[in-house]
């Protein structure tokens, strides 16, 4: 048997395919339905480019997801048991969806059929870009030479330092999924209040508020900014990604944005990866949802 291990992650990761199977990761997709009854597999039958467009071109039409079921995390994990390889799956925070439940159905289901095979899911505690640095991570680690005893050590270290830094483009999503008030929801959208919001341990936090959209992406740039100085740490002692929603081109200005004052503050840096948001968070932040997923590299930590 190969002394190295399978990493599995939901699609809550919003991995690329390129750069998933570039590392090994395989994916198992999350479910999106404009209708609550057919659902299509992110990723697969829908693609991003197309979930996007919908969304904007149909702004009273809210989208919803459904976790993978264990069917699903069982052939992924079938692939690589009849490979003779230990499995690391990696789900999207239980706070935020059932995944988890079903990886482990699906864990208990091929342990009957391959008892000598060890999978461990594992729940990220987080979702979208900050469960993509998480599983690039752990993939560093194993191409590294680690044991899975050796990445599990680290997990909780991980998750503990992670983040989700973000701001939307409108408090209608908010809104409809009960996390602000219609009245707030209408004043905000008068007045251009763009939210600043934090992820941590799988809670989601308010960072303050900006107007308009401009100061909103500067807000979200100062978070990142905080939370690297209050950690003590360098940008290069992070895995640090910029998401965005619907705009590449909004894409494009946060990184030239985060760059500019990352180099004042650190100096230059060499890799600030930019990737597309995904369904599990854009069902329930919205189209111009933009902002950071980090973790700390494990190397690095303290």
């Amino acid at each position: 048997m190969s002394s190295k291990f399978r990493i599995v992650s939901d699609g809550s990761c919003d991995i690329p395919e390129a750069l998933a199977k570039e590392n090994d990761i395989d994916i198992v997709h999350f479910l999106v339905s404009f209708n609550s009854s057919d659902y299509k597999k992110e990723g697969v039958d829908l693609e991003l480019a197309e979930l996007y467009q919908q969304m904007v071109s149909h702004p009273g039409v809210y989208p919803k997801t459904a976790a993978p079921s264990p069917e699903d995390f069982y052939a992924a994990f079938e692939k690589r048991a009849k490979e003779g390889q230990d499995i690391l799956c990696i789900c999207i925070s239980t706070k935020l969806s059932s995944s988890v439940q079903s990886a482990e159905i699906a864990r208990q289901m091929l342990a009957e059929s391959y008892p000598d095979i060890r999978v461990v899911v594992v729940d990220s505690l987080c979702c979208t870009l900050m469960q993509s640095a998480f599983v690039l991570e752990l993939c560093r680690m194993r191409d590294a030479g680690c044991s899975l005893d050796e990445a599990l050590a680290a997990v909780d270290a991980l998750r503990k330092s992670g983040r989700i830094l973000f701001t939307v483009g409108n408090l209608d999503y908010l809104q409809h999924g009960g996390r602000i008030g219609r009245v707030t929801s209408i004043a905000g959208n008068l007045l251009d209040l763009k939210p600043l919001i934090t992820l941590e341990d799988g809670e989601i936090h308010s960072s303050g508020i900006r107007r308009g959209r401009r100061k909103s992406l500067a807000g979200v740039v100062e978070l990142l900014i905080s939370y690297l100085k209050e950690q003590g740490c360098a940008p290069d002692d992070c895995n640090i990604l910029i998401g965005y929603g619907y705009d590449p081109e909004e894409g494009s200005l946060l990184q030239e944005m985060t760059r500019k004052r990352l180099a004042e503050e650190f100096g230059p840096q060499s890799t600030l990866p930019a990737f597309q948001i995904g369904a599990t968070i854009a069902v329930h932040a919205g189209p111009y949802s933009i902002g950071f997923g980090l973790v700390r590299r494990s190397d690095r930590l303290e």
